[in-house]
């Protein structure tokens, strides 16, 4: 976190580490998450805002890139807004954001939004990123999402095979440049995808906002909202223990052979509702020491609420031979999945 001070970012103010907990002091950000914000009656939803925010967060990840770190966890509720009337956005939860000073394969993420490279447990990139961008930016202009399916197992094979489209009925008002923007995003290839540097220099984000606005629906926007809510923390997947079983014997397999191998890692992680959730909670909750004082409000930079006070958070320690650490905490309450790891 040391490394990511940035106003696209949001920011570790403090750390503590004792013999039994670690303490992180987050940047308080009060705006509320993204899609949120969009479906709000007042709010008007376009495809210019839409590359708005999706030059914002990419301004994130170029600087996160230009540090050598991945975030690995890019989805709707990792982006938030800086105040409930500010239309400046913050990348959050780098809980699973890693350092590519070296060669990293993971197996972990939201599925939904999970690159091919990270199923088929290959190395990952910045361009990994870039795909959840992808997916994020369609979801934005359509509501709808490209690649998932009724469970995990399907969502994940989709991504697999990486063939999607545009449909006539949700893209019918979206310009071509965007649909471009999307399709170099959502390249099964790494290699073949747009840099963050090289997305912030696309037409679709250079061109000037024309005259004429429409805007666009936001009731698959509020569908989507609605069943993401719904899910359970296990599709979430945590696979630190079957993961780490799972990479000892895959090296001799092809690419298809080790996708197949991650769904099975996934399907022997699928726990009923109530046990996934005490596993993944900790032994203890946290508990909350001095409070700290307000902050004024500043637009694009680091935010905290008017009125309110915050509390810096303990949360204790486990440590155990191959367990991940906690390495941040969320600006914002989310109903979404959540994952937490080392980086």
């Amino acid at each position: 976190m040391n490394l990511l001070h940035h106003p696209r970012l949001v920011q570790c103010l403090a750390a503590f580490q004792g013999p039994a907990e670690l303490v992180m002091v987050m940047e308080y950000v009060a705006g509320g998450e993204l899609f949120e914000r969009i479906v709000d009656d007042d709010f008007e939803h376009t495809e210019p805002s839409s590359a708005q925010y999706v030059q914002q967060i990419l301004e994130g990840l170029q600087f996160m890139h230009s540090q050598a770190v991945v975030h690995l966890d890019l989805k709707p509720e990792n982006i938030v807004c800086v105040s409930p009337s500010s239309h400046w956005l913050k990348i959050i939860d780098f809980g699973l954001a890693r350092k590519l000073d070296t060669p990293v394969k993971v197996l972990h993420g939201t599925p939904e939004f999970m690159a091919p490279e990270v199923v088929a447990f290959e190395p990952v990139g910045f361009t990994t990123d870039m795909w959840s961008v992808g997916v994020i930016c369609y979801i934005l202009l359509s509501g709808e999402s490209p690649f998932q399916g009724d469970n995990d197992m399907e969502t994940l094979s989709n991504i697999t095979a990486a063939q999607w489209d545009f449909e006539e009925e949700t893209f019918s008002e979206i310009s071509q440049q965007a649909k471009d923007f999307i399709s170099q995003l959502l390249q099964k290839d790494p290699r073949c995808r747009l840099s963050s540097a090289g997305a912030l220099l696309h037409p679709w984000l250079q061109q000037p906002q024309p005259s004429s606005i429409k805007a666009l629906s936001k009731e698959r926007i509020k569908q989507f909202l609605t069943r993401r809510k719904w899910q359970v923390p296990g599709r979430m997947m945590r696979m630190w223990g079957w993961g780490q079983l799972w990479c000892g014997t895959q090296c001799s397999f092809s690419p298809l052979q080790k996708t197949g191998r991650a769904l099975l890692a996934l399907n022997r992680l699928t726990l009923p509702e109530e046990d996934q959730a005490s596993r993944s909670l900790p032994q203890r909750g946290p508990s909350f020491s001095e409070l700290l004082t307000d902050q004024d409000e500043e637009e694009g930079g680091s935010a905290a609420s008017q009125g309110r006070q915050r509390a810096a958070s303990v949360w204790p320690c486990h440590p155990s031979p191959g367990a991940p650490r906690a390495a941040g905490e969320r600006g914002t309450g989310s109903d979404g999945e959540e994952t937490s790891s080392s980086s």
